[in-house]
């Protein structure tokens, strides 16, 4: 920070930080309005769009889903579309979102650590962004084809709740994206000084074994769509170890 700068005051950083959390629900909002108004664009065309046979990914890999789904609450269907509503909005604002941490932290920061700082947060939007494409486009549509498809009894139909699918939905869409920021994570630790390269790299090992625990609890399907996931998982370790400082680099 530049010493010709002003200090701040412990109540201007609240200050800051309420700004910066009242323009964040700001946006957020302002996109959900938005989503709101867009139902059948919302459902129709993104969300329910991976459990129909057009979509690209059943279409490249031949998967045909036959999927019904039911609504068991009465107000189900309204809450789903407030929630799918928030679940659009928090993607489309999250560089907003990023930039507002930004904005809030970047004035603490020296000339030399701003660039680096500022590399961080762009890194963090495309994992972000990478995150919930290979959800969407893989994993969700897998999962669905594996889930609907099996069955304990011929007797048995496979029927899902909207709830459930939005679960799903959430949890292999938005969830992953942000699992996807584990690299980043790793950067800052590694910045902080609490861990460094070499560390991580003699924990190869005992990452492949969270990797897998963690694509099974992200995806509770088929071995398979465990697989898949772990692949992309294991590259963002391999990717964090490369972002993360070696001793000598620590601030």
């Amino acid at each position: 920070m530049e010493q010709t700068q002003k200090e701040m005051s412990f109540w201007d950083h609240l200050e800051e930080l309420r700004g910066t959390l009242l323009r964040s629900l700001a946006a957020i909002f302002l996109l959900m309005c938005v989503a709101l108004c867009f139902k059948e664009f919302v459902f129709e065309d993104i969300i329910l769009r991976p459990a129909s046979d057009s979509f690209i990914t059943n279409a490249l890999l031949g998967l045909e889903q036959k999927i019904s789904m039911v609504n068991l609450e009465i107000a189900g269907q309204f809450m789903v579309h407030l929630r799918s509503s928030f679940i659009m909005a928090f993607v489309l604002a999250f560089p907003y979102l990023l930039w507002e941490i930004w904005r809030f932290i970047a004035p603490a920061l020296y000339d030399k650590e701003k660039k680096p700082a500022m590399l961080v947060f762009l890194l963090g939007t495309v994992l972000f962004y990478l995150g919930v494409l290979v959800g969407y486009f893989v994993l969700l549509p897998l999962c669905l084809h594996f889930f609907q498809a099996y069955t304990v009894s011929e007797t048995v139909v496979n029927t899902f709740s909207l709830q459930s699918y939005m679960g799903m939905f959430v949890s292999m869409v938005l969830l992953l994206g942000l699992v996807f920021e584990f690299p980043m994570l790793m950067m800052m630790l590694g910045k902080m000084g609490l861990i460094d390269r070499a560390l991580l790299r003699k924990g190869r090992r005992y990452a492949i074994i969270l990797v897998m625990i963690l694509a099974a609890v992200i995806t509770p399907a088929d071995p398979a769509s465990m697989i898949i996931l772990s692949c992309p998982l294991y590259m963002l370790y391999e990717l964090g170890i490369l972002l993360c400082p070696k001793n000598k680099d620590l601030i």
